[in-house]
C-alpha cells in the first residue's frame, strides 16, 4: 500500500495530531486508513468556467479537519456518514465522471485523504483519465501536503475562510488559520501559475479562493479581500459568496443564527471593485436555498459500489 506510511502519523492538516490512522486511531478529522465518499456526480452550481456546460465531476469526501458550527454538509463532514471504497474504485468513479462529460475532477474535503487520492488519480490517468482535476479545500492543509501534490492538481479551489482567528477557532475550532493561509496560497500559486481557459471558457490551470461572507463580518470579510487583492493581485481570481445559510448548530450562535445582510454584501463587492479587483466572481439573489445543497443520501452511490 503506496501511502500506508503517510497514515501511521498523520500530519496532512495544520493539526497535525500524529493519529495513527493506519492501525485504527482516529484523529481530530475521524478519518481512517479507508477513503469514504458520499456523493460522486455532476455539479451545476460551481463557478461558471468550472461547471459550465455539462457540469463538475464532484466527489465529495466525508469526514473534515474542520467543526464549522454553520455547515451546510455536516451530516457528511462531521456525522461520518458516507462509503468507503478502495483506491481502484475510486479511480474508477473518476473515469465514470469523464464518461459522463464532466468538465473536471472536483475534489470535495480531500485534505485527509491525499496520499489514496494521489494513488487513485495515478490509475485513473493509466486507464485513460484527462481531465483537469480541481482541489476543492477548506486551505488547513500542510504546507507539504500542498507541495507533494505538484504535477496532481491543475486547478486549486481553497477557502479563505476568516482573517481573524478569534472567528476561525470560535467558529470552525482551527486556530492559526491566517497563519496557516497564506504559505498555502502561495504554493498554489507557484503550482498552477496564472490561470487558463479552453475555448469554451472552462478552466484548465490556476487558483480560485473563495469566501464565504457571514453574518456581521463585513469589516472580517473586508481584510479578507485585502489580503488576497495585495498578495497576488490578478494572479488569482476570487469568489466572493453570498449563499449562507444558518444550518447545524449555528442557532446557538445569535449573531451568525440569521441570513446575510445584503446590504453588507453589496457594500463587499463594491470594496473589492474599489480595490481593483477585476479577476473575480460573485453570486445573485437566491444563492441562500437549501435547494443547491446536495443530496447525500446514498442511494445511486451504493448501487454503483456494491462490489
Amino acid at each position: 500500500m503506496k501511502y500506508g506510511d503517510f497514515l501511521i502519523s498523520c500530519n496532512l492538516c495544520r493539526r497535525e495530531c500524529g493519529a495513527d490512522r493506519l492501525h485504527g486511531e482516529l484523529g481530530f478529522c475521524r478519518a481512517g486508513s479507508e477513503v469514504k465518499i458520499a456523493r460522486a456526480s455532476l455539479h451545476l452550481w460551481e463557478e461558471p468556467p468550472i461547471s459550465c456546460g455539462s457540469g463538475s465531476g464532484t466527489v465529495f469526501f466525508s469526514h473534515c479537519n474542520f467543526k464549522c458550527v454553520f455547515c451546510q454538509n455536516h451530516d457528511i463532514s462531521q456525522e461520518d456518514k458516507g462509503i468507503s471504497v478502495t483506491m481502484e474504485r475510486l479511480s474508477n468513479i473518476f473515469l465514470e465522471l469523464q464518461n459522463k462529460a464532466a468538465n473536471n475532477i472536483n475534489l470535495v474535503t480531500p485534505t485527509h485523504y491525499v496520499p489514496q487520492i494521489k494513488e487513485a488519480i495515478e490509475m485513473a490517468k493509466a486507464k485513460g483519465l484527462n481531465l483537469p482535476i480541481l482541489y476543492n479545500t477548506n486551505g488547513y492543509d500542510s504546507l507539504e501536503t500542498i507541495k507533494s501534490l505538484d504535477g496532481y492538481i491543475d486547478v486549486y479551489l481553497p477557502d479563505f475562510k476568516y482573517f481573524n482567528d478569534k472567528y476561525s477557532i470560535k467558529y470552525s475550532k482551527a486556530d492559526g488559520y491566517l497563519e496557516n493561509i497564506i504559505p498555502v496560497l502561495e504554493e498554489m500559486t507557484h503550482q498552477t501559475g496564472e490561470a487558463t481557459f479552453d475555448e469554451q471558457g472552462r478552466i484548465q490551470k490556476g487558483v480560485i479562493i473563495r469566501h464565504l461572507m457571514l453574518p456581521g463580518l463585513l469589516f472580517d470579510s473586508k481584510k479578507v479581500i485585502d489580503k488576497i487583492y495585495s498578495s497576488f493581485g490578478d494572479k488569482v481570481y476570487i469568489s466572493i459568496m453570498n449563499q449562507y445559510i444558518p444550518m447545524h448548530k449555528a442557532c446557538d450562535y445569535p449573531e451568525i443564527n440569521k441570513p446575510l445582510n445584503p446590504d453588507h454584501y453589496d457594500s463587499l463587492i463594491s470594496y473589492a471593485s474599489d480595490l481593483g479587483v477585476t479577476n473575480g466572481f460573485i453570486q445573485g439573489e437566491g444563492a441562500n436555498v437549501e435547494d443547491f445543497i446536495p443530496d447525500f443520501d446514498l442511494s445511486n452511490l451504493e448501487l454503483r459500489i456494491k462490489n
